[in-house]
């Protein structure tokens, strides 16, 4: 077993970088995800782990945005030289020409890594994601949809999911070729390296069973040679290729030293009004927690932030568990509020996310600085990049996996205060319905 790097990932959202490092450190594999592109002092302090990731918000960008976030980690990554570079993407795969452009990274990491074709896999069976002959289905409440008629992707505000098959989607947002590997190839084919020879740009596998995650994993291994391959897709690349990596010992032992704490207090800050989120808040707050939603009218004010700071830390005092959120679902009569005071006091709707995102991340710190809080949960994935930046949060590593996709997490600080602070970063469709008691339970007898 050589020490190269097996494989690099950029998550193009916070949550979903996350999900990605627990799937790899669920089969062994130490890896340690940066929250922007790290110095060489942060690689030598993490000397020998066998993945890292690089979390990223380019999901909510548009492709001259992307473009100026991805450069520099493409370029480090080419100078690492991992086996695999890997363009993580939600596994429900929402993305337009406009915004979040998988089909623009495409183009733009052929500048760095070369390659006959560019394999896409999206499905991940162990989350409740399925393609089969291209097109993609999503789990949602214990019923299965065609991702057109997801309830919830289908509806998205930003990049709503209109065409459940993946490569009619993806050429809206490129110009290259698209194949598919189906699961009729997967009978008829061996997981042979020529299986990616004489083919399309990009070429995307299905993915119905845990056997169709092993034949790709097996041909991406099989394939693999001196240059990175790249790939692009949800964490099921993750899954894949872990589990093949531990199936022929290619992981490394080592000792995991942090472990989670047995903790009497713990903040949620919540910007996801997703109907999954407010399931979950309807059911932290049947476990106990005080439910507090966010005043839109500070959002724009400092005159009163003060006291409300000061209210949110009596409520952690009294109540140990406090949940501060903008809305609880998509119905929320405080999303339209919010809008509308924005708008009044001259902010561009494209711009609202990440103002509101700003503030959370701002009112957070304080709230942290002036406490003793050591676990810290944050549900959104725009709200979780904007917090973490705000505590100068530089690199996460598994604690302990509380739900799929959601896991527990050490934080790396250069910030004595936030080093070693436990946090769990969770996307709006992900957690189960007792995720916020499932993390508060975590480190406990």
């Amino acid at each position: 077993m050589d020490n190269r790097v097996l494989l690099a990932f950029y998550g193009d959202d916070f949550t979903g970088s996350t999900d990605a490092m627990e799937a790899l450190h669920r089969f062994g594999l130490r890896t340690i995800l940066f929250l922007d592109v790290p110095t060489e002092s942060m690689l030598e302090q993490f000397e020998g782990v066998q993945c890292i990731g690089i979390a990223g918000t380019a999901r909510a960008k548009n492709p001259a945005g992307m473009e100026k976030e991805l450069t520099p980690v493409w370029s480090l990554f080419q100078s690492i030289r991992p086996y695999f570079v890997h363009y993580k993407v939600c596994s429900t795969f929402d993305s337009s020409p406009e915004v979040g452009s998988i089909g623009f990274v495409s183009e733009l990491s052929r500048r760095y890594f070369k390659g006959s074709t560019y394999p896409l896999l999206v499905g991940t069976p162990d989350l409740g994601r399925y393609t089969v002959f291209g097109s993609h289905f999503a789990n949602f409440h214990g019923n299965v949809f065609r991702l057109d008629e997801h309830p919830v992707m289908s509806k998205h505000p930003v990049t709503p999911m209109d065409e459940a098959d993946l490569g009619k989607h993806l050429q809206k947002q490129t110009s290259q070729s698209i194949g598919y590997k189906t699961v009729l190839d997967m009978e008829k084919e061996s997981p042979e390296p020529t299986v990616l020879e004489d083919t399309e740009d990009i070429t995307i596998f299905d993915a119905l069973e845990e056997k169709h995650m092993n034949w790709f994993a097996d041909v991406m291994w099989a394939s693999r040679q001196d240059e990175p391959q790249f790939l692009i897709g949800s964490s099921g690349i993750e899954f894949a290729m872990a589990a093949k990596w531990k199936a022929e010992g290619q992981t490394n032992a080592y000792e995991q030293t942090a472990q989670a704490q047995d903790i009497e207090q713990m903040l949620v800050v919540s910007g996801s009004v997703s109907d999954v989120t407010k399931k979950q808040l309807e059911q932290a707050e049947e476990a106990g927690f005080h439910l507090e939603q966010v005043p839109y009218e500070l959002l724009t004010s400092e005159e009163t932030l003060g006291s409300f700071i000061q209210h949110v830390l009596t409520l952690l005092e009294q109540k140990k568990k406090v949940v501060l959120y903008t809305a609880k679902g998509p119905s929320d009569e405080a999303i339209e509020k919010t809008r509308t005071h924005l708008q009044n006091e001259g902010i561009a709707e494209e711009d609202m996310g990440i103002y509101l995102g700003k503030r959370l991340g701002e009112w957070t710190k304080h709230i942290m600085e002036q406490s003793s809080l050591r676990r810290l949960v944050i549900s959104g994935g725009d709200t979780s990049g904007f917090v973490t930046s705000q505590l100068g949060i530089y690199g996460l590593e598994v604690l302990e996996s509380t739900a799929p996709g959601a896991p527990l997490c050490h934080a790396y600080s250069d910030d004595k205060r936030f080093n070693g602070l436990e946090i769990a970063l969770k996307s709006g469709q992900l957690g189960g319905e007792a995720f916020f008691e499932k993390v508060f339970q975590a480190g406990k007898e």
